[in-house]
């Protein structure tokens, strides 16, 4: 055995010999150099595709010749500039240091006189005011003062607002039994807590899921599956919490594709997520089949109801046919509901719910060898407003079941109306069915982005989407006394477009459409990342 050792070893010496010792040395350098760039372009293949990984590497290297980079940096400008509408201007006069004397109650004035720039967005936005009438009546006044009577409190500090803390507990509580916390299947052991608003609820939600899992299956390689029309907050969640984005199709009824997602799924997957409904286009994923996944492969299901969960609950109870979507399906593992949307709460109130205590514990931080004492926290925030929680207990109150049940049955009126309405101009198309108040539309024939644009310079404040090309609009309280205002803007919009085709002067139809046509959709998003920084 020695023997044949010393042999092998003389050979390999002999033979080895011959190389310079530089190159001996360089080689497996070499190797390790070429082994870690093979490794990382299939970890980009895998993640984005054959396609879109050489569309990156193409791009990559143009970039590196000389005049190109710089081209395409100074063609993004002018994008970001067209984005930007003119905002740079209106910062002009921005104050930038502390005042040497303040203004005391001036200091009314000038808000008073901030707010009077703002765009005239009663009646005239999607979503974005849920509430009907203005800030000095009604439900409207009722919230700002629950709100101001509580500004300076803090849940933070239980043992010195006790109020609050209720507050929180039975929003929570109301909240769960809408959504299904009375009903047998749930286990009786729904729980949760406010967040600031949807995005911070699904956030908790993910990182909720990857922790447990990982303390229940060793997971160490998390993977969530979400639909295209998903909301980008679970984006937001994949690269905070490290997780791999599993992104799956929608089919022609324009709701997650259940077959595709059961292809996805493996041993890393923690999370499905299901949308009820989906921003885009307003349409209640299969919920229940779903939830048959998610239990027999013993995963997570979040249901995102930001938008529809106080809608749904009363669309039902009103005869709506709504598919199941709540804790009464096996296998739903959280929920998400914003309360500052058809809740009618002020801005930042959302709720995230689980269907018991062992899931919730994931989302606390606790931390023991801290200087400052022991610390635990519920949410991502340490601090969080009072005046927020009493605001969505105050609305939540002060409606009540016959209250939510008349709105809805107002928003759900005129969204069917509206639905008619746009079926009714021959240039548009309906996206879909949708189940809820959030109507999608396009067109075949006319550029729908150029339709915005003319519609928008009427007031009105709609939302574009991609893939398809459209524009929606989420109706709301705002919109009960105003929509055949909005029917006849846009058929008179589509006949515009008809009658002169083409970009509006300081329009966004050319960036939209390019946007949605660009084949390197890094560069898309670089744009949007310029768009951000020079925007706050």
């Amino acid at each position: 055995m020695e023997d044949s050792l010393r042999r092998l070893r003389a050979s390999a010496n002999l033979f080895l010999s011959q190389y310079e010792p530089v190159l001996l040395v360089a080689a497996p350098l070499f190797a390790v150099v070429v082994a870690r760039a093979l490794h990382s372009f299939l970890r980009v293949l895998q993640e984005k595709g054959f396609k879109a990984a050489m569309l990156g590497f193409i791009m990559s290297f143009a970039k590196s010749i000389p005049g190109v980079s710089g081209y395409i940096e100074a063609q993004k400008r002018k994008v970001v500039e067209q984005l930007q509408s003119g905002n740079k201007s209106t910062r002009d006069g921005w104050v930038n240091d502390l005042l040497g004397i303040g203004l005391g109650r001036g200091v009314m004035e000038e808000l008073k006189e901030a707010r009077s720039k703002d765009a005239e967005w009663q009646g005239k936005c999607s979503g974005t005011v849920y509430i009907g009438g203005n800030q000095h009546e009604g439900h409207y006044a009722l919230t700002n003062e629950a709100y101001s009577m509580f500004s300076h409190t803090n849940p933070l500090h239980q043992d010195v607002f006790h109020s609050v803390a209720r507050f929180e507990a039975e929003v929570v509580a109301m909240t769960a039994a809408l959504l299904g916390s009375k009903v047998k299947e749930s286990g009786g052991q729904i729980c949760g807590n406010m967040t600031s608003g949807g995005t911070e609820s699904i956030l908790l939600a993910v990182k909720t899921s990857r922790d447990f899992m990982k303390a229940k299956k060793g997971i160490m390689k998390p993977e969530m599956i979400i639909a295209v029309s998903a909301h980008s907050a679970y984006d937001k969640a994949a690269q905070y919490f490290n997780i791999k984005l599993q992104r799956v199709p929608v089919n022609k009824d324009f709701v997650v594709d259940v077959k595709a997602v059961r292809k996805c799924i493996n041993s890393n997957t923690i999370l499905i997520v299901g949308s009820a409904p989906g921003f885009p286009h307003g349409i209640i994923d299969p919920i229940e089949e779903l939830g048959e996944l998610a239990s027999h492969f013993g995963t997570c299901l979040h249901v995102d109801l930001c938008l529809g969960g106080f809608v749904l609950p009363f669309a039902r109870k009103l005869g709506y046919p709504i598919p199941p979507f709540d804790f009464s399906v096996r296998g739903v593992t959280s929920i998400s509901a914003d309360v500052h949307k058809y809740g009618l709460a002020p801005k930042g109130t959302s709720i995230v719910l689980y269907r018991n205590h062992e899931i919730r514990k994931h989302q606390f931080v606790a931390v023991t060898e801290w200087s400052g004492g022991l610390y635990v926290s519920p949410t991502m925030a340490g601090s969080r407003p009072g005046g927020l929680i009493a605001g969505a207990w105050a609305a939540m109150m002060s409606l009540g079941m016959n209250g939510y049940l008349e709105n809805t049955r107002q928003i759900m009126e005129v969204s069917k109306k509206i639905i008619k309405g746009i079926e009714e101009i021959p240039e548009l198309f309906v996206i879909g069915k949708p189940d809820m108040t959030v109507v999608a539309f396009g067109s075949k024939v006319i550029d729908i982005f150029e339709v915005n644009d003319i519609i928008s310079s009427k007031g009105w404040h709609l939302n574009a989407l991609q893939r398809p090309n459209s524009i929606h609009i989420c109706v709301t309280l705002q919109h009960v006394f105003v929509y055949e205002n909005f029917l006849k803007d846009l058929r008179e919009s589509v006949e515009a477009v008809k009658e002169n085709p083409g970009p509006v002067s300081g329009g966004l139809a050319p960036v939209y459409g390019a946007a949605g046509k660009m084949p390197d959709r890094g560069l898309v998003q670089d744009l949007l990342m310029e768009f951000m920084d020079s925007s706050c």
